[in-house]
């Protein structure tokens, strides 16, 4: 019987652990992004930012910004990426993750442990026989020991429990992935604003300097006696509207402009040199969709979202081996003597002992039992996180297919309008010099042109914007990455 006690062992250790084996949940069934087909291009308008954008089935570079061509934001992105301390938390997190995998991964070895205890001590001999061989009741006793002791992996909690800290660290990798992705996408997102900013501030003062001119016309009109000074009143108070409009639009550039300053990891009082315009931004022309079912592979959200599932699922396992027996070996060697000469194994000073454990909990009013039915809760909850970050992921491509659509719908509009309100402006301004018309007329036609150029730098901008956003709903090409050496790209192996 006692030699079949380690064949049994190591059968038990080479069985498979208890608890569910995880399998990746599967991609969704569907074949697009939206109930009806979208065009592969959208349409295009004469102005910079107003190509057709196409739509093709390519991948993602990993460094995707530089497709706007500038190398003010390429540089700017690289700053962020050294400096963002949002990054660096994410990557000590990822590291923090993987110390406590090997951690855990040491309890598949024994531990040993080594133990020297000196002592001087005298008998009472009074009431007991003196300690010592020697039978002088003053003795001194160096011990020394090495104490192994093992747990079996018997049923597989352990391994289960490694398997877990390692979907902990394959989420704290995708986390760290959404970090990057995250950032490049927000200082895109700072330069393109700033870069809207300054063409609203631009186009507002050119109106500021047609309503200006206007105004002089009416000044001389009125020294002429033609116009009532209730005339001038008037247009001087429409010029004092619009350039009350300009302080606002240069407090959100200067706020725009902390922000991304903050981005790539410096103080407001640190600001960057480069300043960003719409004209010094390319906008792609080429985009890539990819098939839904390649969508849950590449978005880190979703990655995340399944490593918290994988790592519920070997949670379960945990639970159900500690509900099962629990294995314990042990050993201890040593030596004792009087004195430290005779410490190096003298006849006589030896001991040792080996002994095994088998513990089960018979009775602990339901603890275990509802340990694992709250275990199997968290997995029914990481399930449903996961669905849900898949279907928020769906929506985001298609929410930014469909902007990119309606994006240069609106410019092209916008286009149009803008070459309308200036051709009539220009109509009016002539016809006022003339006298032809009366100055609300000219008013009306300014106001019109107003809202025409601000909502042209707005549609500009959005297909910019929006162009980043869809990069960022697909993924960010993280797996094309050649920022990231081969070692530390984190892939995880988890254990069977």
């Amino acid at each position: 019987m006692g030699r079949l006690l380690p064949v049994f062992i190591l059968a038990c250790l080479g069985a498979c652990a208890v608890g569910p084996d995880f399998e990746r949940p599967t991609a969704p069934d569907v074949e697009g992004y939206t109930p009806e087909p979208l065009a592969r291009q959208t349409s295009s308008a004469d102005i910079a930012g107003g190509a057709a954008q196409h739509f093709e089935g390519l991948d993602i570079p990993g460094q995707w910004w530089t497709l706007f061509r500038s190398p003010s934001l390429n540089a700017l992105i690289a700053e962020a990426l050294k400096a963002n301390p949002t990054l660096e938390a994410a990557q000590a997190a990822l590291r923090q993750a993987w110390e406590n995998v090997y951690a855990e991964q040491g309890a598949f070895f024994p531990t040993v442990a080594a133990n020297f205890s000196p002592s001087r001590n005298k008998t009472a001999t009074g009431a007991l026989s003196p300690a010592s061989a020697s039978g002088n009741p003053y003795y001194g006793l160096h011990t020394g020991q090495l104490t192994v002791s093992y747990m079996p992996d018997v049923f597989g909690g352990t391994r289960r429990q490694v398997e877990s800290l390692q979907a902990q660290a394959a989420f704290q990798r995708f986390q760290v992935e959404a970090a990057y992705l995250t950032l490049t996408c927000n200082v895109v997102a700072a330069a393109v604003q700033e870069a809207a900013l300054r063409g609203q501030i631009a186009a507002t003062e050119e109106i500021i300097r047609i309503e200006t001119a206007a105004l002089g016309i009416l000044h001389r009109q009125y020294d002429l006696g033609q116009v009532a000074g209730a005339d001038v009143a008037t247009v001087e108070a429409t010029l004092a509207q619009a350039q009350a409009t300009l302080p606002p639009l240069q407090k959100q550039l200067a706020l725009q402009r902390d922000l991304l300053t903050a981005l790539i990891g410096r103080f407001p009082s640190q600001e960057p040199t480069a300043k960003f315009e719409l004209a010094s931004l390319q906008l792609p022309e080429e985009l890539p969709v990819t098939l839904p079912s390649k969508l849950v592979e590449q978005r880190p959200d979703i990655r995340s979202a399944e490593a918290q599932l994988h790592s519920a699922s070997a949670e379960i396992g945990v639970a159900v081996a500690n509900q099962l027996p629990q294995f314990t070996l042990s050993a201890n060697a040593g030596t004792a003597s009087n004195a430290i000469g005779q410490f190096i194994m003298p006849p006589g000073t030896a001991f040792w002992s080996v002994a095994g454990n088998v513990a089960q909990t018979i009775f602990d009013a339901g603890t275990l039992l509802h340990k694992k039915r709250a275990a199997e809760a968290a997995f029914d909850q990481a399930a449903a996180q996961y669905r849900s970050t898949v279907i928020a992921a769906f929506q985001n491509v298609a929410d930014a297919l469909r902007a990119l659509h309606a994006d240069a719908e609106t410019l092209k509009a916008a286009v149009a309008a803008e070459h309308a309100a200036a051709k009539s402006l220009e109509i009016a301004r002539s016809q006022l010099q003339l006298g032809a018309i009366h100055y609300l007329a000219l008013l009306t036609v300014e106001m019109t042109y107003q809202q025409a150029l601000l909502a042209l730098v707005q549609a500009q901008a959005a297909r910019y914007a929006d162009t980043a956003a869809l990069f960022r709903a697909l993924g960010g090409g993280w797996w094309n990455r050649d920022d990231t050496a081969p070692e530390k790209k984190w892939d995880i192996q988890f254990i069977p």
